[in-house]
């Protein structure tokens, strides 16, 4: 029969043009695909209002950080008309926590060990009075910083700049000079009182009535090579016996 095989069966159908043998619709033209947008990160991952609070922080750190650098400049240079005029300002800038001690870099450094120790006359309850011996309260803070990465500043520094202050302030023969000179010695009869109720037995089992404070100066030896000679005794410095006030000595420093 006309239209069939010679099978009987109708003749495979002519697949249209433009399509698949399986019928599907002919493939178009797609523009690729925008890539996604980076991932934000740090401060532009914030939204802007927090934007703008972490750009006012930083802001202000530095700022600080300009006027910390500026006020320890001020502080080591020579006098000028800036620090003359500000001089107190950058001193309770500076003082005592941002102090900056350039011995080591000078042309003659210190040579010398300065330990300081104190003794003081205690009375026990029993209304007998005790003299302890001598204390060194420089040792304490060496123990203290040895082995420590991050030692305090009053380990540090304390008794240092307590004792500087004292011989900057008082002549040869121990003799204060003027009010600084009697606030240096209350400064650091302070600091060895507060000391001494700490660590000393006996100063713990009564009241202090009056201290002495010294200092013990050795120097240290040069190098084998240097053929350099220099004493090897110690030097003491000894200040007078200090009365110690009520105030200092049952007050907020026990």
């Amino acid at each position: 029969m006309t239209g069939q095989g010679p099978t009987g069966q109708e003749p495979a159908s002519q697949e249209p043009a433009g399509q698949g043998p399986a019928g599907d619709e002919p493939p178009t033209h797609q523009l690729p695909a925008s890539a996604p947008e980076p991932a934000r990160r740090g401060l532009a991952a914030l939204s802007p209002r927090y934007q703008a609070v972490a750009a006012l922080a930083v802001a202000v750190i530095g700022v600080g950080v300009g006027v910390h650098l500026l006020m320890v400049f001020l502080s080591i240079a020579p006098q000028n008309t800036v620090s003359k005029q500000h001089g107190k300002a950058v001193e309770a800038w500076v003082y005592p926590e941002f102090e900056q001690n350039w011995k080591l870099f000078a042309p003659n450094p210190l040579q010398q060990n300065i330990a300081v120790q104190v003794r003081a006359d205690v009375r026990m309850k029993d209304g007998s009075v005790r003299t302890t011996g001598w204390t060194d309260l420089s040792a304490q803070d060496g123990a203290a910083i040895k082995g420590n990465p991050a030692p305090s500043h009053t380990q540090q520094n304390e008794l240092r700049r307590a004792w500087d202050f004292v011989t900057a302030t008082h002549t040869a023969d121990n003799r204060p000079v003027g009010m600084r000179g009697a606030l240096s010695e209350e400064y650091l009869r302070r600091i060895a009182v507060m000391r001494l109720y700490r660590t000393d037995p006996t100063s713990r089992s009564g009241v202090i009535q009056r201290l002495q404070v010294r200092s013990c100066t050795i120097n240290v030896q040069p190098p084998s090579w240097s053929g350099e000679q220099v004493p090897d005794k110690p030097v003491y410095r000894m200040l007078p016996w200090w009365t110690v006030s009520a105030v200092e000595a049952a007050g907020g420093v026990r």
